[in-house]
C-alpha cells in the first residue's frame, strides 16, 4: 500500500530545493521499490497570494491525511507589512500546532569533509553530533494573551506569555531521553530557571521524567550558559532538550558549527511519529532563483522522514550514503565551497547525489 506524502514548497529557495528532493524519492520509488504518492499544496506566501491565507483548509486537509509532510521554507520581505496574523510564518506554526507536532528534532552533525567549512577550529568541532530537541508547539511563540495594546499614557506596549503544563514538559522530556537511549545517554536540559518561573517548572518536570531513565544522565544549563558553551566546547554534548524559543536560537547557532546551515535537516513529530520534514534554514530569499542554493539539508529532511515516520531506514540509509559519497567527491554548493573543491549549482547538487543512489 502507497503512503502518502504532502509536498509543500512554500516560498523563496523552497520549490528550488523541494524538486532535488522529489528527483531523489522518484529514484527510490523507480529503482528500490518504495511505494509513495506524492501529492503537492500551497502554504506561507504562495498560499497567501492564490488564497488569501498562508494555510489554506484544503493544504491542511491534505495535510491531516498525508503519511508525512515535506516542506521547503516560507517567508519573504515582500510579505512583512501583511498584519502577522496572515504572514507566511503563520502558516508554518498552524501546522504544527493543527497536527500537534510538538517534537523537533534537529541534528548538528559535521561531515568530515566539511571540516574547514566551520567558522570554528577543526579540533573544536571535528566529530560533532549533537541532536537538539525542541519543544514546537508550546511556550512563548503560542502563549496567550498576546498582541500590542495602548497604556493610558498612550504609549504603545507589546507583550507575549510564556507558558508551559506540565504535561508538554514531560512529553518533550520522554522524546528526549528516549533518543538519547539509541545516543550516548546524555540529555542537558536547557532552560532560564533562575529568572523564569515557567523553566524553574521546566527543570523539576525533567529532573523527574528522568527517575524513569536511570541509564541516562540528565544535566541542566542556563540558555546563555549554554550557547556560550555551543561555541567553546560543542562536544560535550550529546542530546539538548529545550523550549520552544531556546531551541529555535540554539539550533541556529548549533547550525553554524557545522560549516553551513544549508547542511541541516529536521523533523518536527507528533506522537505517532508523523512528522513535517524540513531544512531549518528558512527560504533565504537573497539566493531565490539563481540555482546556487544548497539541497543537501532537504535530501536529509527526506532520510529523516523515511527513518521516524515511513518505516524505511534502509532507503533512508542509502540516501545518508550518497550525500556522504557526493561530498567525498568534491562537490560543493556555493555555501560550503572552499579551495580544491568544485563548485556545483542546487540541481547539480541534486542529480548527484541521485547518482550516487
Amino acid at each position: 500500500m502507497s503512503q502518502k506524502i504532502l509536498v509543500l514548497p512554500g516560498d523563496g529557495i523552497g520549490p528550488e530545493i523541494v524538486a532535488e528532493a522529489v528527483k531523489v524519492l522518484q529514484r527510490l520509488q523507480a529503482d528500490f521499490g518504495l511505494q509513495i504518492e506524492l501529492e503537492y499544496g500551497l502554504v506561507g506566501g504562495s498560499a497567501y497570494d492564490q488564497h488569501g491565507s498562508p494555510l489554506p483548509q484544503d493544504t491542511l486537509d491534505k495535510a491531516k491525511a498525508a503519511d508525512a509532510i515535506l516542506l521547503g521554507a516560507v517567508g519573504a520581505p515582500q510579505y512583512e507589512h501583511l498584519d502577522i496574523a496572515v504572514r507566511p510564518e503563520k502558516g508554518l506554526l498552524g501546522l504544527r500546532s493543527e497536527l500537534q507536532l510538538f517534537a523537533n528534532l534537529r541534528p548538528a552533525m559535521l561531515y568530515p569533509q566539511l571540516a574547514a567549512a566551520s567558522s570554528l577550529k577543526p579540533e573544536i568541532v571535528s566529530g560533532l553530533d549533537i541532536m537538539i530537541v525542541r519543544e514546537l508547539t508550546g511556550g512563548i511563540y503560542f502563549g496567550q494573551p498576546r498582541g500590542v495594546r495602548i497604556l493610558e499614557n498612550g504609549e504603545r506596549q507589546g507583550f507575549n506569555t510564556l507558558i508551559y503544563s506540565e504535561s508538554e514538559v514531560e512529553r518533550i522530556g520522554r522524546v528526549a531521553f528516549d533518543i538519547a537511549r539509541k545516543r550516548g545517554k546524555r540529555v542537558c536540559s536547557v532552560d532560564k530557571a533562575n529568572v523564569l518561573e515557567c523553566t524553574e517548572l521546566w527543570r523539576e518536570v525533567m529532573s523527574k521524567v528522568a527517575k524513569d531513565y536511570p541509564d541516562v544522565e540528565l544535566s541542566h544549563m542556563y540558555v546563555d550558559n549554554a550557547a556560550m558553551q555551543l561555541v567553546k566546547a560543542p562536544k560535550q554534548f550529546d542530546v539538548i532538550v529545550t523550549t520552544n524559543m531556546f531551541g529555535d536560537i540554539l539550533s541556529d547557532a548549533a547550525a553554524m558549527l557545522t560549516g553551513s546551515i544549508g547542511m541541516l535537516p529536521s523533523a518536527s513529530l507528533d506522537a505517532n511519529a508523523k512528522g513535517m520534514y524540513e531544512p531549518i534554514h528558512g527560504s533565504a530569499p537573497d539566493i531565490a532563483g539563481q540555482g546556487i542554493a544548497n539541497p543537501l539539508a532537504t535530501l536529509l529532511s527526506v532520510s529523516m522522514m523515511l527513518r521516524y515516520s515511513l518505516n524505511h531506514a534502509a532507503m533512508a540509509d542509502k540516501i545518508d550514503q550518497a550525500v556522504t559519497a557526493v561530498l567525498d567527491q568534491g562537490l560543493r554548493t556555493a555555501d560550503i565551497h572552499s579551495a580544491n573543491t568544485e563548485k556545483v549549482s542546487t540541481a547539480q547538487m541534486g542529480d548527484a547525489v541521485v547518482a550516487a543512489l
